[in-house]
């Protein structure tokens, strides 16, 4: 009995992991395209400031799942540093809306 209890904890803990997942990756890239917007591509340390300490808290953080989710986003917020970079060619392009207030 306690074996197929810890199984099922197991699989609900992966769906755990994995919409946390995908809903990081959704507001990290929204907070990348908002960010260097109104801040330009300098937004890129405020994702260094919280993909370290994400990084940094999942070694001290007892529950699994939450470490998982706390290494995770630190991961994904170090990778954010390239995007919010890209993200100034991507306004080049015309792909993503410039922001007329900000002068050359």
């Amino acid at each position: 009995m306690e074996i197929q209890i810890f199984s099922v904890l197991l699989n609900i803990s992966g769906l755990i992991v994995g919409a946390a997942v995908f809903l990081l990756i959704v507001f990290s890239r929204k907070l990348c395209i908002i960010g260097e917007y109104y801040f330009t591509k300098k937004f890129w340390v405020v994702f260094l400031v919280v993909g370290l300490t994400g990084t940094i808290v999942s070694f001290f953080v007892p529950n699994l799942i939450l470490s998982t989710i706390a290494g995770v986003t630190g991961f994904i917020f170090l990778w954010g540093i390239h995007e919010t970079i890209e993200q100034e060619e991507r306004v080049k392009k015309g792909w993503f809306p410039k922001n007329p207030k900000r002068e050359k």
